[in-house]
């Protein structure tokens, strides 16, 4: 039995679900997936998989398995690409994900600037508001933005994302313009569901002002937050990355602009510093490269109060 490959297949069948979508990902037949895994489990003593009509499940011995059958499976993946690519041009496919605002905002230019230099990289871009699983979504690299990473995963920072709170000129016109935190108090308020709690907690320099916002639009998408805003439903509390040109227009209106808002770390997050692929790495540093610096190339030439713990 090739043991490599047998591993190969119990990590497929569990990331994919079922030993016939394993087969399928790997090109060979069910039976031949099937014989794989049970000379796995033969070799190894123990039952990797309990098998229903309906589902598998990992087994104790199957969860103890899974980790290091994951690391060979990788190890021979990064061997077959190094031997297949040498020096040469990277080559490969990779799947990223983002929240969708700043996929649209920043990173799918940046990608299509990436695949200019780099032709052989293939990119699945998933854009979604909301952390998804690296392992079983199949997952390179996620750009979050957020000041925490879950335990197992790698993150490198790559710029800061800062926020503003945002009106449009018709709905200040029309509802006063806040002159202190607790004016917001008295204003209609546009939240975000997920990612955000719905309070604003407001700088001026090293003294903190929490106000709870007063939220009669909730939406799970930023673009949404930001659509509601520029319609005039009242204030939001949106990035600068995606509002830095309606802002420049003049679309929305800057509300409390001598208070900062609590950042956010924008981080590139993968399973392992080891062993990766020359594509990956390579997509990484573009990214450094192209979002860091002590500005954001968003925010630079705007003079926005930072928080004093930033």
């Amino acid at each position: 039995m090739d043991r490599l490959m047998a591993m190969q297949v119990f990590v497929e069948i569990v990331d994919r679900g079922s030993v016939s979508a394993a087969a399928e990902a790997l090109g060979m037949s069910r039976a031949m997936a099937s014989r794989y895994l049970e000379g796995l489990e033969d070799w190894l003593g123990a039952r990797l998989l309990h098998r229903t009509t309906r589902r598998l499940a990992l087994s104790d011995a199957g969860e103890q398995a899974l980790a290091t059958a994951r690391e060979m499976a990788a190890l021979a993946d990064d061997a077959v690409a190094q031997a297949s690519q040498g020096g040469g041009a990277a080559r490969g496919r990779l799947r990223v994900t983002s929240s969708t605002s700043f996929a649209e905002a920043q990173l799918a230019s940046a990608v299509v600037d990436f695949q200019a230099l780099h032709p052989g990289v293939e990119i699945d871009l998933l854009t979604v508001d909301r952390a998804v699983n690296l392992v079983e979504d199949r997952i390179d690299l996620a750009v979050r933005l957020s000041n925490r990473i879950d335990a197992g995963l790698v993150a490198r920072r790559l710029a800061v994302c800062h926020s503003v709170l945002c009106a449009s000129p018709t709905y200040l016109k029309r509802s006063g313009v806040p002159k202190a935190p607790e004016d917001l108090h008295a204003h209609r308020c546009i939240t975000h569901s997920t990612g955000f709690a719905a309070e604003y907690k407001l700088w001026l320099k090293d003294e903190l002002t929490t106000i709870e916002a007063q939220g009669i639009l909730t939406a799970n998408e930023t673009s949404i937050v930001r659509a509601a805003a520029l319609a005039g439903a009242g204030i939001a509390m949106l990035p600068t990355y995606y509002v830095g040109d309606d802002l420049a227009r003049g679309d929305l209106m800057l509300v409390l602009p001598e208070y900062g808002l609590e950042p956010l770390d924008i981080q590139a997050v993968y399973l392992s510093r080891r062993h990766q692929p020359k594509p990956l790495r390579l997509l990484i540093e573009f990214f450094a490269d192209r979002f860091g610096g002590e500005t954001a190339p968003w925010d630079m030439g705007t003079s926005l109060p930072r928080p004093a713990v930033a």
